[in-house]
């Protein structure tokens, strides 16, 4: 076998076990792709979730830093670039490698996702004055709410998506991004 149907066969690997429907799925499957290629190989798939789960406290403080100063919220875009880096990669780089641990990895992402978005939530929550940090909560409760539908699909259906239509995670990620950076000159935002 060549080295390029090589990589073929594990680029193919890589979202093998879900359908992506979202506005940036082709290049944000190249970008995946290329990264797994040349990712080093002492970087596990379990690394790659303690980097997004680093990423998510990173976004926590700075949600939290920027409640004295906005330019603060430059940390938590930081941190939104380098969960989505964990994130994505931790499944995918398993796949690439021929190492899926299915179950094992499937429920140790669903709770670090779980336990990010209650952190980025927080930060949120710690970040709004009173009268908005109902949005925080909702901003939870919501996301909640989208795991338990995936994960019912999933098992009604036998198919895993991670998007609703052309909306997925990555999108909703730059959204928060466009949102802070905007608040970062125009406080209030």
């Amino acid at each position: 076998m060549s080295i390029n149907s090589e990589h073929t066969e594990s680029a193919k690997r890589i979202s093998a076990d879900r359908k992506r429907t979202n506005l940036l799925r082709v290049p944000e499957q190249a970008a995946i792709a290329f990264l797994c290629r040349y990712m080093p190989p002492f970087i596990s798939p379990d690394m790659l979730t303690a980097i997004s789960l680093l990423a998510s406290i990173i976004i926590f403080y700075g949600f939290w830093l920027a409640k004295g100063n906005p330019y603060f919220f430059a940390v938590s875009i930081f941190g939104f670039a380098l969960q989505w880096f964990g994130d994505s990669l931790d499944g995918r780089i398993a796949y690439y490698r021929n190492i899926p641990r299915k179950w094992y990895g499937f429920a140790l992402d669903m709770c670090m996702d779980w336990v990010s978005t209650v952190l980025m939530g927080l930060g949120f929550y710690f970040y709004l004055s009173d009268e908005y940090k109902i949005v925080a909560f909702v901003f939870i409760a919501c996301y909640a709410w989208i795991m338990i539908l995936t994960l019912m699909k999933y098992k009604i259906t036998g198919s895993y998506s991670i998007d609703s239509g052309l909306l997925g995670p990555t999108e909703l990620r730059i959204g928060i991004c466009g949102v802070l950076l905007a608040s970062m000159f125009y406080p209030g935002v």
